[in-house]
C-alpha cells in the first residue's frame, strides 16, 4: 500500500471531519449569520443589563440559545454540501469573517444604545421588561417542545438513509416508515419489468423485419416484372391524381355541374329552395325534384364543383329570384337591382336636391336601408324608374289637426285645395261644427321618403316692442289709441331651421345677439262699459246648416239669380233661427229685391252683414242687435230654389269672401 493512501477507516473518520472543518457557507447561510448576530447581540445586552434586569437578562440568554439552534442547524446543512461547494465555502471565508465583524460592532452599538435607553426607564418599564421576558421564555420552551418530533423524524430517515447507502436493510417500527421502505424496495423491481417489456418489444420488431428482407431475398423478381410493376402503380397515381368518382347533376336535362357527393347536391337544392321561399315569401314553393337528375360515374377533379356553385347555377336555371340589392323603406320592399352601389347613389342624389350650402345635417325620416339578398326577379327595376318611384308618392293620408280659429275654406286654402275636395276626403264631418282639435284628412298620398334637411342661418330679425297702457273712462272698453308708437329692435340670430322636402317645419334659435333695444309704446286703454250692441270685430257663424253656394262665380240655372255670388247660401229648414253675426245697428229690415225679406246691420267699424230670404223678421230699423241675438227665420222669399240664408259682407262698401272673416 502507499505511504500517502490512508485506511478506509482513518478516511471514513477523517472526511466527515474535513466537511466539518468547511461548514461555514451553504446556500442558506444566512441562518448561520442570524444565529451568530443574536448571539453576540444577547451577549452584549447581558453585559450590559445583567445587574439591573435579571428577567431580561433570561430573556436574551433565550435569544443566544435560539441564535445557537439556528447556526447548529445551518451547520448540519452545510454538511450535506458537495465538494465543490467547499471550495466556494473557503474562497467565501474572508467576507464571512468580515459580516461577522460588522454584525458584532453594529450589536454592541445597538447594546449600549438599548442600556443608555433602558437606565432612563421607569420602574414600570422594567416590570413590563420582565413580564415581556417570562412571556418570551414560555414561547420558547413551547418552540423547543414542537421542534422535537420533526427533528426526531428528520434522524430517523438520515439514519434510514445512512443505512440504506451501507448495503444494511433499514428498519423502523412505524408503519408510514415500513410502507416508505415497502415502496422505495419495490421500485428496483418495476424498473427491471419495464426494461424487460421495453427489451421484449425490440426482438418482436427485430423478427418481424428479418422475415420480411428474408422473404425479398428469396423472391429475387425479374428486374422487367419489378420495372412493369412500377409503371403500373405510377399509371394508376397519376390517374387517381386526376380522376376521381363524382355527382353529375343536371335539372330538366340542363347540365348544372359536379359534386362530390349526392349529399352536397342535395344540400344545394334545399338551400336554393329555402331562399327562394324567402324572397318570394311563400312558404309552399318546391322545387320539383322530379326533373332533377343526379349521376355518380367517374369525372376530373378540376371539374368538381363546390355546393356554392351548384347553388348559383340552380338558381339562374330556375328564373325565380337574382342575387341583388333591394331598397327597404321602414321594413317594406320598394325596389331592386342587381347593380351595386346604384341604390346608395339614388338616394344620395336625392338628398342633393334640398342640401345647400349651409346644410348642417340632411336625412330621411323612415328607415332606409339596403340589403344585398336574393330578390324576386319580377322586382327587378329600371334605375330611372326607380329615382321616379322613390320621389313619387303611395298610398296614404296625411292629416291636420283643426286649431282654434281654423275653418274648412281656410284649411282648404292652406293645402291647396278646394272646399269641395276637403270635404269629399272627411265623410261625417259637419261644415258647421268644426272644433279644434278635430283631425282633417288633408291628403291620400305620402311621398316614399321624407328629406329632412337642417340649414345653419344667420340673418337680422325685430325684436318685438312691449306696450304699455294708461287708462282713459272716456273710451269704451277695448278701444285703444297709442300715444308713442312703439320702434322694434334689431337682433343678429344663429339658427338651425328644419325644412321637411323643402318646406320649412321648425326654427331652433342657436345664438342671438342684441344689435338695438326695441322702444315701447304707449296707448290709450279705454274703460268705460262698452253697450252690448258694440260690435267686438269677429264674426260668427249667422245660423246651422250647409253650404249649397260659395262666394264667386256660379251657374244655377235659376232665373234671377246672379251669376257673380257676393255671399254664402246657408242651407236649412224653413224656420231655422238666424242670429247677428256681430253687435250693431240694424239700418234695413224688409224686403230687398231678390233677397226677399232681409235684414242689414251696420256694426259701426266699416262692415256691414246682410241676411237675406228670410221668412219672418225679428228686428227693425234702428235696433240695436248685439253678437247672436235672434234677428230672423229662415224662409226662401224671392229669387231662391229653397230655404236658405243669404249671408254677405261688405267692408267700407265692398262685397269680401264670408269665409275669411267666420270663425
Amino acid at each position: 500500500m502507499d505511504k500517502h493512501t490512508a485506511p478506509p477507516e482513518t478516511n471514513r473518520t477523517a472526511r466527515p471531519t474535513i466537511r466539518r472543518n468547511n461548514r461555514i457557507m451553504r446556500p442558506k447561510r444566512w441562518l448561520a449569520a442570524a444565529g451568530a448576530v443574536c448571539a453576540y447581540l444577547a451577549a452584549a445586552v447581558r453585559r450590559g443589563i445583567g445587574n439591573a434586569l435579571p428577567r431580561v437578562k433570561r430573556f436574551f440568554a433565550i435569544v443566544r440559545a435560539l441564535g445557537a439552534y439556528l447556526a447548529s442547524a445551518a451547520w448540519r446543512g452545510i454538511g450535506r454540501l458537495p465538494a465543490g461547494a467547499e471550495r466556494a465555502v473557503q474562497r467565501a471565508f474572508p467576507r464571512v469573517r468580515r459580516f461577522f465583524a460588522v454584525a458584532r460592532a453594529l450589536g454592541a452599538y445597538l447594546a449600549s444604545a438599548a442600556w443608555r435607553g433602558i437606565r432612563r426607564l421607569p420602574a414600570g418599564a422594567e416590570r413590563c421588561f420582565a413580564a415581556a421576558g417570562a412571556f418570551f421564555a414560555r414561547l420558547w420552551a413551547a418552540a423547543r417542545r414542537a421542534l422535537r418530533v420533526p427533528r426526531r423524524v428528520t434522524e430517523k430517515i438520515r439514519a434510514l438513509s445512512r443505512e440504506r447507502h451501507s448495503n444494511r436493510f433499514p428498519e423502523s417500527d412505524l408503519a408510514a416508515v415500513q410502507l416508505l421502505l415497502l415502496l422505495w424496495g419495490c421500485l428496483p423491481m418495476l424498473g427491471g419489468r419495464m426494461r424487460e417489456r421495453l427489451l421484449h418489444r425490440r426482438k418482436r420488431s427485430a423478427r418481424g423485419r428479418g422475415r420480411w428482407r428474408s422473404w425479398a431475398e428469396e423472391l429475387q423478381l425479374h428486374p422487367a416484372i419489378f420495372l412493369s410493376g412500377a409503371l403500373v402503380i405510377a399509371a394508376v397515381a397519376v390517374v387517381l391524381s386526376l380522376y376521381t368518382i363524382g355527382t353529375s347533376v343536371s335539372y330538366d336535362g340542363k347540365a348544372l355541374g359536379v359534386v362530390a357527393t349526392a349529399k352536397t347536391a342535395e344540400r344545394a337544392v334545399d338551400a336554393v329552395e329555402s331562399v327562394t321561399r324567402t324572397a318570394l315569401s311563400s312558404q309552399t314553393y318546391q322545387i320539383d325534384r322530379s326533373l332533377l337528375a343526379v349521376q355518380r360515374q367517374l369525372v376530373g377533379r378540376r371539374t368538381v364543383e363546390k355546393q356554392a356553385a351548384l347553388e348559383q347555377t340552380l338558381v339562374e336555371t330556375l328564373d325565380e329570384v337574382v342575387y341583388g340589392y333591394m331598397l327597404y323603406v321602414n321594413g317594406e320592399p320598394v325596389a331592386a337591382t342587381t347593380f351595386p352601389g346604384a341604390l346608395e347613389e339614388l338616394l344620395e342624389q336625392m338628398k342633393i336636391g334640398y342640401v345647400t350650402a349651409n346644410t348642417v345635417e340632411c336625412s330621411f325620416t323612415e328607415q332606409v336601408e339596403v340589403r344585398e339578398e336574393y330578390v324576386p326577379r319580377s322586382e327587378l327595376m329600371n334605375l330611372g324608374y326607380i329615382a321616379e318611384k322613390i320621389n313619387d308618392t303611395k298610398v296614404g293620408e296625411i292629416t291636420y289637426t283643426v286649431k282654434d280659429g281654423d275653418t274648412y275654406y281656410g284649411v282648404a286654402e292652406q293645402f291647396d285645395l278646394t272646399l269641395e275636395q276637403l270635404l269629399g276626403m272627411n265623410p261625417g264631418y259637419d261644415v258647421d261644427t268644426l272644433h279644434a282639435g278635430d283631425v282633417l284628412t288633408v291628403s291620400r298620398a305620402v311621398p316614399y321618403l321624407t328629406v329632412v334637411n337642417v340649414e345653419r342661418q344667420s340673418y337680422v330679425r325685430d325684436v318685438p316692442f312691449s306696450v304699455t297702457y294708461q287708462d282713459d273712462d272716456t273710451m269704451y272698453q277695448g278701444e285703444y289709441q297709442v300715444l308713442s308708437a312703439g320702434v322694434y329692435g334689431k337682433a343678429d340670430v344663429t339658427a338651425n331651421v328644419t325644412y321637411v322636402n323643402g318646406a320649412e317645419t321648425g326654427r331652433q334659435i342657436v345664438a342671438s345677439v342684441t344689435l338695438r333695444e326695441p322702444v315701447a309704446e304707449v296707448q290709450i286703454r279705454g274703460t268705460k262699459v262698452r253697450p252690448s250692441w258694440f260690435p267686438t270685430g269677429t264674426f260668427r257663424w249667422p245660423c246651422y246648416g250647409s253650404i249649397t253656394s260659395y262666394f264667386g262665380y256660379r251657374s244655377t240655372g235659376i232665373a234671377g239669380a246672379t251669376t257673380y255670388h257676393e255671399a254664402l247660401d246657408i242651407a236649412n229648414s224653413t224656420g231655422t233661427p238666424i242670429y247677428a253675426s256681430d253687435g250693431g245697428t240694424v239700418v234695413l229690415a224688409g224686403w230687398w229685391r231678390g233677397t226677399g225679406y232681409t235684414v242689414r246691420i251696420d256694426h259701426g267699424n266699416g262692415f256691414v252683414t246682410t241676411y237675406g230670404h228670410n221668412s219672418a223678421l225679428l228686428v227693425n230699423v234702428g235696433d240695436h242687435v248685439y253678437q247672436g241675438q235672434l234677428i230672423a227665420r229662415m224662409g226662401m222669399t224671392g229669387v231662391a230654389s229653397g230655404p236658405h240664408c243669404h249671408f254677405g259682407i261688405q267692408l267700407n262698401g265692398t262685397y269680401v269672401n264670408p269665409l275669411n272673416y267666420l270663425e
